[in-house]
């Protein structure tokens, strides 16, 4: 039966009857390990002891309950829970809105709504909930208060979704001892003046000098600056080496200018379209680096030495950006796995998380918005992409471009997607610099002790519109309204020095005219000469193509390398079938023998790593390879431990890094990109799943693959396999859209290739690591096979990888040697040639035509093709076949480039599928039908190419 509570209401269940029985429990856990109890109830136990009147063991215990004691108790425990809901929930009644224009919801915690009176919480002990406070607190009544103090302030708290008490423990301990905000002396707070001083006059500048000039000015959020400034010193101080920074355009050239260091004139040169390289300071502390196109100033990078006593002592970056916001933030987290990982030696490489930092800058609209934030994110804390915590700060404005956070989110704070990471959470209002350095030095620690990623949620606004041509007040009036009124953060914090008297109003003013100063003498540096056409122009180490290298190993390496592959530790029980296969392996570079595709890969990699090149290849399946041909990962039958021998070769000298990756395509693709530009002596290799996927992550590809060295001047040597071919699966397993990789491809770019051999597979391998450290380096794109992956026609000899060189077109064996009879020339690459060749052995005429593979496609082999043409006197017709439709494949771009190489009177026709929306027949059975049709109008007399 439920008793009243001082005559005014009944008791709640959650602290009479059956519960009290429960806390009684507790106790008596305490009594025998005070460690076994929650925090809360432990610092209750020491402070009041038992929690009734009567032994605890009693079985009458809860009838024997006096009336004071479940009173008493009922108290007690309302407070603690009044005290955990200011930890949890005190960021909603929290002064974090630099704008007030949100209301604090300090209802929450009216003592009314715990059935508390400011009487109760004089009667409890503040130790029942607060132990770490660093003044004197007597009763709850007080803690009560310095929690509100603490957690209610202009930094707000959210740590309760994270799962581990060991973190929880530490991050309230640090909160609540205040030990994040100790007191700034005079000369610090000066610092962090001047500092926003200089922000806010660098954006005015530029509004002045470059009137209508986009820039996407910091203002509104000038703290971001010293928040930075705060991280890197901290972690260079704490032996980081290397910082890679990730952000959007927004306040962008305000860190470049002050973080980086990047000199005004560069980016005043910049806005007068004149060339700035003659700018670079002598030092050389600055590297900066433009492709032949350029890009606009706001999606620039830079890379900075930090240097101490004429010593390099850590290396800042600011990754270049497109305007696709959140995509940098993989890459980033690419640059700093690869500066972490040790590829000196073999096996997996060593990794040193604490010797580099990602800091990844997010915008409050993007942030929730763009999916690639959650799926990098979710490399946080996986093995192949850990790198020790990245340090996530939203600039948050509270507003998009026009869109406010009540039509761009379904979630109260921007920040929210974190919490499903467990990453701990700092809201912080930007217009209270100390306490953004006390948030920066936070996450710092978290970082340093936890090794985990940490979110800041700077919260502040913008001064101007989403562009400075943007005019705010036509979509956005109440907000800025208030803007137009709300004093900037340096004119706060200037104001709050001289009440405090650390500064004078003369020397507020000082500091503004002295950096007026610096950036007139800055401007008038700035040549008066214009960007000319010509600094436009392809590179000619870039023109001129791939150089001749030799791919081949000696026959008796490779017989070395195969025997070492297949040294098997002892005792290691691997899968029976397996097994079988593998041990085919040994006999195959002897005789009559045939190496195919998985093993050809298998001895390129090995081959390469004797050579001293480090190797990284990550994708979804990637360890035994989607199609089971791989293998490259054994796994012990009765154990499950897993093994690779190219981890224990002995002839290598280089890492060898291999990992399943989440299912996940952008930011995987992202990561692998972002880790071969930081280490390009790296053979880094991303897989596809299916070719098909590779369409998720478009923007890496269209943007920083494809454009990255014409824009930015980025060099890349990643490789990408993408499994192509039609085989009856269906329109998602057919293509892997070849088309949209010739569309880009220009300026040699990078290399398309579809290759119907495991030999040109292993020397395009090779070729390629051959090249990473070359200026012509480049990225590689191969179309690769499904279900030739164990064809007979695409296997090879062992004397074609130790003889044999990448060739960018082959000729089809046994035809076309009476160069008088040939009248046409059949071209395709792939899969494709491979279908033509398999018919050859049913067709009776064979003298009338030749096949060329084309396995080069961009950059298209025209010289090799031409020639090959000019062998045949009696040509009639140039035949290009494929199985994608017309509208897609190579036909498109290889149609002109055969034209201009033809003689005159000679047709280029096609032969394929017509035109098509969807890549492929969803039927087997019509896509054999449909296939046979291909095959059999390419390789007979007359047809009517296609419709």
């Amino acid at each position: 039966m439920k008793k009243p509570l001082n005559g005014e209401r009944p008791f709640d269940e959650g602290f009479y009857g059956p519960n009290l029985g429960y806390v009684i429990e507790l106790y008596e856990n305490y009594l025998q390990n005070p460690e076994s109890v929650d925090p809360d109830m432990r610092a209750y136990f020491d402070t009041t002891g038992s929690p009734i009147d009567v032994k605890a063991s009693s079985p009458k215990a809860e009838a024997s309950v006096s009336y004071t004691s479940a009173n008493q108790l009922e108290k007690t425990l309302a407070v603690i829970r009044l005290a955990d809901n200011i930890r949890s929930y005190g960021h909603r009644a929290a002064d974090i809105y630099p704008l007030k224009d949100h209301k604090p919801e300090k209802n929450l915690f009216e003592l009314s709504q715990y059935g508390l009176t400011e009487e109760d919480l004089h009667s409890l002990p503040a130790g029942v909930i607060c132990k770490d406070a660093p003044i004197p607190l007597k009763t709850c009544y007080d803690a009560i208060e310095y929690l509100k103090s603490v957690y209610m302030d202009t930094i707000a708290y959210e740590f309760h979704h994270v799962y581990d008490e060991n973190e929880k423990d530490w991050l309230r301990r640090k909160v609540e001892t205040s030990s994040l905000k100790p007191k700034l002396k005079t000369e610090e707070k000066t610092k962090v003046l001047k500092r926003l001083t200089e922000v806010e006059e660098f954006e005015k500048f530029i509004h002045r000098t470059f009137v209508g000039q986009k820039r996407f000015s910091i203002e509104g959020l000038d703290t971001l600056v010293p928040l930075l400034d705060e991280i890197v010193t901290e972690s260079v101080t704490n032996g980081t080496k290397t910082i890679n920074i990730g952000m959007a355009h927004r306040g962008r050239l305000n860190v470049l200018a002050h973080v980086l260091g990047k000199p005004y004139e560069m980016i005043f040169a910049e806005f007068q379209h004149a060339p700035n390289k003659e700018l670079v300071p002598s030092e050389g502390s600055i590297g900066i680096s433009y492709g032949w196109t350029g890009d606009v100033k706001y999606h620039l990078g830079l890379d900075k030495k930090i240097i101490a006593e004429n010593t390099t002592i850590a290396r800042l970056t600011l990754a270049n950006n497109p305007s696709h916001l959140e995509f940098v933030g993989p890459v980033v987290e690419g640059y700093t796995r690869a500066a972490q990982d040790k590829r000196s030696e073999k096996g997996y490489p060593a990794v040193d998380y604490r010797s580099a930092l990602s800091i990844i800058i997010h915008g409050d609209a993007a942030f929730p918005g763009q999916g690639v934030v959650a799926e990098t994110l979710n490399l946080g804390q996986l093995t192949g992409y850990n790198t020790g915590g990245s340090i996530h700060i939203i600039s948050n404005n509270t507003i998009g471009f026009t869109t406010e956070s009540r039509d761009s989110r379904s979630t109260r704070y921007s920040s929210d997607l974190a919490k499903g990471y467990e990453i701990p959470i700092l809201h912080v209002n930007a217009d209270d610099p100390e306490a953004c350095l006390a948030a920066a030095r936070l996450a710092c620690e978290y970082r340093e002790k936890f090794q985990k990623d940490f979110l800041i949620d700077l919260i502040g606004y913008r001064r101007f519109g989403h562009n400075e041509m943007d005019e705010p007040m036509t979509t956005n009036p109440l907000m800025y309204k208030i803007i137009h009124t709300h004093a900037t953060v340096k004119e706060l914090y200037s104001q709050k020095l001289v009440s405090e008297s650390a500064v004078t109003k003369e020397a507020v003013a000082q500091l503004e005219e002295d950096v007026i100063v610096k950036l007139k003498a800055a401007y008038e540096k700035v040549p008066d000469k214009k960007i000319d056409i010509e600094s436009m122009n392809t590179p000619e180490i870039v023109e001129k193509g791939l150089p001749n290298l030799n791919t081949a190993v000696p026959f008796e390496t490779l017989k070395e390398i195969n025997q070492d592959l297949l040294a098997f530790p002892e005792k290691y029980i691997i899968f029976n079938k397996l097994e079988k296969i593998l041990k085919r392996r040994l006999d195959a570079l002897d005789g009559d023998g045939k190496i195919d595709w998985g093993h050809a890969e298998t001895l390129a990699f090995a081959s390469i790593l004797k050579d001293g090149t480090p190797i990284r290849l990550t994708g979804q399946d990637s360890e035994r390879g989607t199609f089971a041909h791989r293998n490259i990962v054994l796994h012990d039958n009765e154990t499950g431990k897993s093994f690779s021998p190219l981890h224990l070769l002995p002839s290598a000298k280089a890492s060898f890094a291999i990992h399943n990756s989440p299912l996940s395509e952008t930011s995987v693709l992202g990561f692998e990109y972002g880790y071969n530009v930081f280490a390009p002596e790296t053979l880094v290799l991303w897989e596809a799943q299916f070719g098909d996927f590779a369409n998720s992550t478009q923007v890496i590809f269209d943007q920083f693959i494809a454009a990255g060295r014409a824009k930015w001047g980025q060099k890349s040597g990643l490789v990408m396999l993408l499994p192509h071919g039609y085989e009856g699966q269906g329109p998602e397993h057919s293509s892997a859209r070849l088309e949209r990789f010739l569309s880009l491809a220009a300026e040699n770019n990078w290399t398309v290739a579809n290759l119907t051999s495991s030999a040109q597979y292993f020397h395009i391998l090779r070729r390629q690591a051959a090249i990473l450290n070359r200026e012509e380096v480049r990225p590689l794109v191969i179309m690769s096979p499904k279900s030739l992956l164990r064809h007979p026609l695409v296997s090879s000899s062992g004397l074609q990888l130790s003889e044999g060189e990448f060739q960018p077109v082959l000729e089809q064996s046994l035809l076309g040697k009476d160069v008088e009879k040939v009248t046409r020339i059949v071209l395709a690459s792939g899969k494709m040639a491979i279908d033509l060749a398999d018919s050859l052995k049913s067709i009776e005429n064979k003298e009338w035509f030749h096949i060329l593979r084309v396995e080069e496609i961009y950059p298209f082999p025209m010289n090799t093709i031409e020639e090959i043409f000019n062998r045949y006197p009696n040509l009639k017709e140039i035949v290009w076949v494929q199985e994608e439709p017309k509208n897609m494949g190579a036909w498109f771009f290889v149609e002109p480039r055969l034209k201009a190489i033809t003689k005159d009177g000679v047709e280029v026709n096609y032969v394929g599928r017509r035109r098509r929306s969807s890549p492929s027949e969803g039927d087997p059975v019509i896509h054999k039908i449909e296939q046979a049709r291909i095959i059999e109008e390419a390789l007979t007399r007359k047809h009517e190419g296609g419709k």
